[in-house]
């Protein structure tokens, strides 16, 4: 198996939504703002290959959006898939499966494109795209909450090309293996109703891909919840059981949002479970 993290873009959001009822004079020390009181972000993306898949962990914003929608965000775009992929002998032909954690924009934004007709047809032409039924429901009948984050043009032209598979929720919403993907998954309420975040093994270790659990370094405290999270509490209850865990059992934590740190590890404290050490995902495989 090989790893490769991917960027797509950077962009940014505000920070007192990112960080909810976390007052701005605490977390502006791990994660700066800008005049605007907005905080960098990125779109990092991972790449796996099986042997017999080529697997890609969410796409991204995407490039579909009005200018007027992305100058709420104003991306700056790195688009390194295409360029890792052709370093790699790789083009976007060969992606097999397109694991999508959650239909936010910023996570799957990238798995439809526009065509030069415009009209709008998966990105990766050889994939089945991945996300689960009763998370693929909460998107396409939205809540008004969330229904800004939900842009059906990112995701119901997949299920009529016939690309979208199911992967099926646990019980318990616990971990669930999934022989075809090579990977288990985590599923989550807090945030958005079940995120699902992949557990990879590679060798002795475990890799947890992030998603909006922890988006970045700085929302490891446990208070350190995003407002965008709609159970916020259920998240509180999320974050402490992961993050116990992956301190006693020495996880990797791939971070999908955090603008400089790729992966950390996260150690046990006085004051709770915290920040350990930090890497490049290359370091660790």
């Amino acid at each position: 198996m090989k790893l490769y993290p991917v960027i797509h873009e950077y962009f940014k959001l505000d920070g007192g939504a990112m960080f909810g009822v976390v007052p701005k004079t605490i977390w502006q020390r791990t994660n700066p703002a800008d005049e605007d009181n907005l905080i960098d972000m990125a779109t990092r993306s991972l790449l796996i290959d099986t042997g017999d898949r080529l697997i890609l962990i969410d796409t991204g914003l995407g490039n579909k959006q009005s200018e007027k929608f992305f100058g709420y965000y104003k991306p700056r775009r790195v688009n390194e898939l295409d360029t890792t992929l052709e370093k790699l002998g790789y083009s976007r032909d060969d992606i097999t499966d397109v694991v999508m954690t959650h239909l936010h924009f910023d996570h799957c934004g990238g798995s439809v494109v526009r065509d030069e007709e415009g009209c709008l047809k998966p990105a990766f032409p050889n994939a089945r795209y991945w996300t689960n039924e009763p998370h693929w429901e909460w998107a396409v009948h939205p809540n008004r909450r969330e229904r800004a984050s939900f842009l059906p043009e990112n995701f119901v032209p997949l299920r009529e090309a016939g690309v979208l598979e199911f992967i099926p929720v646990p019980d318990e919403g616990n971990m669930l293996g999934s022989t075809d993907l090579k990977m288990d998954f985590l599923f989550l309420k807090g945030h958005t109703d079940n995120q699902m975040l992949p557990v990879i093994r590679y060798g002795d270790k475990t890799i947890v891909f992030m998603g909006d659990l922890i988006p970045t370094a700085g929302h490891i405290p446990l208070p350190y919840i995003m407002g965008y999270d709609v159970r916020p509490l259920e998240t509180l209850r999320e974050k402490e059981a992961f993050l116990n865990e992956a301190a006693d059992k020495g996880y990797y934590l791939f971070l999908e949002h955090d603008p400089q740190i790729e992966v950390c590890t996260v150690k046990h404290t006085d004051k709770g479970v915290r920040l350990d050490r930090t890497f490049k995902l290359s370091d660790i495989l």
